[in-house]
């Protein structure tokens, strides 16, 4: 009873407070050879890089605390958990830094990467999970992609932001010529004649069917999706997916601390 309120007003009052719990925010950032492409105003692993920075900075507060696994090459590479600009200052050094290795070996999966999230992050928080998911998606159009029981597990206790990064050469191919196409993560080479108008279509169509693949397998882990391009306004998209899940939240009662609500079941606050 708010005794103050209910004295100036005659009419009882009732105080109902909302604690402004510390959230903790994980980060897992997809390293790998896949993320070292880009035919726009970004390569992929800089797209990454620059919605890591904004996730950090939109989830900054006191109290609160960021940490990241980062995917590479050769391992998984641990953040623990701390506030403050220059542990993301740091995270955000390390993602830049990171070596090019094309076809160096196999890479982490990105199953075993979300597992080990999950494992490692036993009090409720934030997962934001920053990759191109394209490792381990199905032969057939009916199948589930390998990291989508892990990614549901992961939501089942935690709220996760998915964020797709792709490019616009991975969705279809100019007519220009024979080209030499390479796998970054195993260094096979295939030459392509992109003057086949059939060709280019099987490919676009193809590269939709994987897409809504993804969609689909991020819907049902519970995922909220950010699709990020690098031949668009990155900071533009950004902004009207926070404006939206704002809106879907509607009261102050639905946002996390810090002001960043990335929607979905299982919020964090």
């Amino acid at each position: 009873m708010d005794w103050a309120v209910t004295a100036r007003t005659s009419v009882p009052h009732v105080r109902q407070v909302d604690a402004d719990r510390e959230l903790s925010t994980w980060l897992l950032v997809d390293g790998t050879p896949s993320m070292d492409f880009g035919t726009a105003d970004l390569e992929k692993r800089e797209l990454a890089v620059a919605a890591v920075a904004a996730v950090g900075f939109l989830t900054a507060g006191i109290g609160n605390r960021l940490g990241a696994h980062v995917v590479t090459q050769e391992a998984v590479r641990r953040f623990p958990a701390r506030g403050g600009r220059n542990h993301l200052l740091a995270v955000l050094r390390t993602l830049l830094a990171a070596p090019r290795l094309d076809g160096a070996g196999p890479a982490p999966a990105l199953a075993d990467a979300i597992d080990g999230l999950h494992r490692a992050t036993a009090r409720r928080g934030l997962m934001v999970v920053v990759s191109d998911f394209l490792d381990g998606l199905p032969d057939d159009e009916t199948g589930e992609p390998a990291w989508e029981v892990p990614l549901r597990r992961l939501g089942a206790r935690h709220q996760v932001l998915a964020v797709e990064i792709t490019d616009p050469r991975e969705l279809e191919l100019p007519d220009v010529g024979l080209i030499t196409l390479v796998d970054p993560e195993s260094g096979q080479r295939r030459e392509v004649s992109t003057g086949d108008r059939r060709l280019r279509a099987r490919y676009a169509a193809a590269a939709a069917r994987q897409r809504q693949q993804v969609r689909a397998a991020l819907r049902r882990g519970g995922a909220t999706h950010l699709a990020l391009r690098t031949d668009r306004d990155w900071v533009a998209d950004l902004v009207r997916h926070v404006q939206a899940q704002r809106r879907l939240a509607g009261t102050p009662r639905g946002r996390t601390p810090g002001g960043f609500h990335p929607g979905g079941p299982g919020g964090a606050a």
